[in-house]
Formats: C-alpha cells, structure tokens, sequence
C-alpha cells in the first residue's frame, strides 16, 4: 500500500529498482557506520560539552563552541583546522574566501577539472567588483580527459609555477564522473612528483562522508563545503567550512573577518547547537541521500532514461543526473519533486534567470531550509541535453516518494518515453 496515486507501472519499477539496488545500499550503510564511528570519536576526543552548544555576541571573543566545531570538523574530516562559521553565505562564499585567503597578485590559479562551477566565474573572470582577475591573479585551465579523468600529464608539466591547484570535486551542471578521493591523491601526487609547492585546494561540495576519508588524508591542503550540503546533516539553517593545513586555514581566517584577528572573532549568535547536531547527524543523511541517488538512478532506468551515474557505480558525491532529453520533462520532473514536499508542496517551480548562471535554471526544493541541498532537492539550467540534477533526500523513503512523484507528473503530462 501507498499514501500516494503511482501508476501500477511505477509501483513494478520501483520494486525491481530497489530489488536491483540491495547490495549498494549494504555498502553505503557499511560506510555510514564507519563515518558515524569517526565523527562520534571526534566528539569525544574534544570533549564536547553542554556549555559548547550555547551561542555569544558581540565580538566573539572566548567562544569556546564556535573553537570546539572546529577542532570537531578539523578532526572528523583528517586535517589540521577548520574555520566553521554560520557567516559563510553558501558554499561560493566559503570557496572565495579561501581563494582570496591565499592568492595573491601575480599568483596563478590553475584549475586541473575544467572550468569551474557557474556561481565561481565572476569571482575568478569578473570584469568588476573585485574579481581575482582584477587583483591580478592569473588563471590556467586543464581540461578533463575525455573519460572524464584528470589529464596528469598535463598536470605535471604546468602545475610547477602554480601559487594553487584547484579540483572540484562534485560535476556542476555536467555530466561528467565526480573525482573520488583516490583520483584526488592522484593528482595530488602528481603536483608534488615535480616538486610544485602549490596549495591543493579541493571544492568538496557534495562530497563530505560519501566516502569513508576526505581529500586532506591523501594530500589534499585545503577543501571547502557549505552547511547546508552533506555535512550540516539538513540541521544547519547557514554557513560553510574551510578545513586543511593550520596556517593555510588561518589566512583564509583572515579574509573572512580581519588580518590579525582571524579565528579569535566572530560570535555564534546561538548557532553551535545547530552546527554540533549537524555534523553528528551528517554521515547518516548522506547514506539516505546516496540510497536516494541510487535508487532515481536504477528507477529512471526502468523507465527507459539515461542516468549519470549508473546506479551500479562507486559514488563520490551524492547527485545523480537523469538525462530527460526535452525542456518539457525537464519541468514536469521538478514539478513532481515540488509537489512531494514537506514544504511549499503547493508551489511550481518556474525557470528563472538566476544570478550567477548564463541560462535560465529551474529548481525544485520544498525543504525546510531555503537551498538546502542535502534534503531532497532539483535543479537544471534549461540547454541541452535537458538533464535534471537531483540531489539530497535526508529521510530515503520520503526521498523515494519525491523521486517517483517526479515520474508520476511526466506520466501525467504525457511525456513519458514510448
């Protein structure tokens, strides 16, 4: 039985999605455990007490909370420090400040996974407002292979007069595979292998415990996430992190409030319970959004759709791209995800000309915080080939209901495939 009007036709995909998908989700709940393991040890290891979840204001001096998460986030994700901070704005925020953090005129930033996500470019390639570009900051590209892997021959020749190397970890709006943490190492390696000293920096977005290690383990100096994705366990109302080497974390500190204060600022305002039961409860929602991303991939697929990746592929970040093939679908489908909503299931979403893209996008997320996308979320920017990203899901069998809702408003609207 079901709450919900599905088609019969549904209901039989559903059941051979998730008959297909059992040994998956026995391994995600294996790397659950053990991420759930490594962030409890944390807390214990830092001693985490009652009085670390209460807030202060003014100036922040002697918060002992807002220092605790980050020694707790420090140690959870296998680096030195890590600047927590519900001020961070999103994730662009946290990766701009720590580009600006360490860069410095006639430095050169060379991007080793193609061009980056759409809301960096005026933050890199601005004309005005204070890009990268106009401090004077160079920027090299290297492309990906066209199997999606990192060019390290590449790397090697042109990361030797480079001030950073940055990797995006997680896809955007591509198709592309996401770089596990191994392929991270890889390059790491390489970078290192000519003897560069540039700082490796990895936009981690999407990526916090899909894995059961971090890219700072296997030689990662910085990386960089929002709250309101994996880590922030669909708790955190705001803000991001920048985690890695304690003196690279303390010149990012410095962009984000002063040169000489830093970390020693900045008060929490009644956030750190929030932050604390975020990341305790992060590696749990991750594994329901993995289960969720896995299932849409194997359910779509029943249904005659491509999905990105193959619900049989090793996941590092928890998206999954479904390719629907016309503006059409593209809109019913994020229409279905809206009205299987906790929130503003009423609502229908319309393509816009958000800030920040070069293209109408469409997006679908009745969650409980705005633009969180570790709950159940979708988006897309309307080109070719009309491929919806979806995302999230921090309870797997609401999740489900969302993803097959989604199916069930293209049936509706006659668009399903022959």
């Amino acid at each position: 039985m079901t709450e919900f009007n599905f088609s019969e036709e549904l209901l039989t995909a559903a059941d051979k999605a998730e008959d297909k998908t059992e040994a998956v989700f026995a391994r995600i709940d294996e790397i659950c455990r053990r991420n759930s393991e490594k962030v409890l040890k944390a807390f214990i290891d830092n001693g985490v007490a009652d009085m670390h979840l209460k807030g202060t204001t003014g100036y922040g001096y002697g918060d002992d909370g807002r220092d605790k998460a980050d020694q707790v986030f420090a140690q959870a994700l296998g680096a030195e420090d890590a600047l927590v901070r519900h001020g961070f704005v999103n994730g662009t925020h946290a990766i701009s400040t720590a580009l600006f953090g360490v860069l410095r005129p006639g430095d050169l930033l060379l991007a080793v996974t193609g061009r980056p996500y759409d809301t960096l470019e005026e933050v890199i390639f601005g004309e005005k407002g204070g890009s990268l570009k106009e401090f004077g900051v160079n920027y090299k590209q290297i492309d990906l292979l066209p199997d999606g892997r990192p060019d390290i021959k590449a790397i090697m020749e042109q990361s030797r007069g480079a001030k950073a190397v940055y990797i995006q970890r997680s896809r955007g709006y591509s198709l592309r595979p996401s770089l596990t943490v191994s392929v991270i190492m890889e390059i790491a390696e390489a970078v290192k292998a000519v003897g560069s000293k540039a700082i490796i920096m990895v936009d981690n977005c999407y990526g916090e415990f899909v894995e059961c290690v971090e890219p700072t383990s296997v030689g990662a100096d910085l990386i960089i996430g929002s709250l309101i994705k994996n880590p922030g366990g669909g708790i955190c109302s705001t803000g991001g992190y920048i985690a890695g080497k304690r003196e690279l974390v303390e010149l990012c500190s410095y962009r984000l409030t002063t040169v000489g204060t830093g970390k020693e600022v900045g008060c929490s305002l009644g956030q750190n319970r929030e932050i604390f039961m975020g990341i305790y409860n992060a590696p749990l929602a991750v594994s329901n959004a993995l289960k969720t991303s896995v299932f849409a991939a194997a359910f779509f697929e029943e249904l005659g759709f491509t999905a990105l990746p193959d619900y049989r592929a090793y996941r590092t970040d928890i998206i999954c791209s479904i390719k629907l093939g016309s503006p059409e679908r593209l809109i019913a489908f994020c229409e279905g995800i809206q009205a299987a909503s906790p929130v503003d299931s009423m609502a229908a979403p319309e393509p816009w000309d958000m800030p920040g893209y070069n293209c109408q996008v469409i997006m679908a997320a009745g969650c409980f915080t705005m633009g969180s996308s570790i709950e159940l979320s979708a988006d897309a920017p309307l080109r070719e080939p009309y491929a919806v990203w979806l995302q999230g899901g921090t309870s797997y069998f609401a999740a489900r209901v969302g993803v097959m809702n989604a199916a069930q408003r293209i049936i509706d609207k006659g668009l399903m495939k022959k």
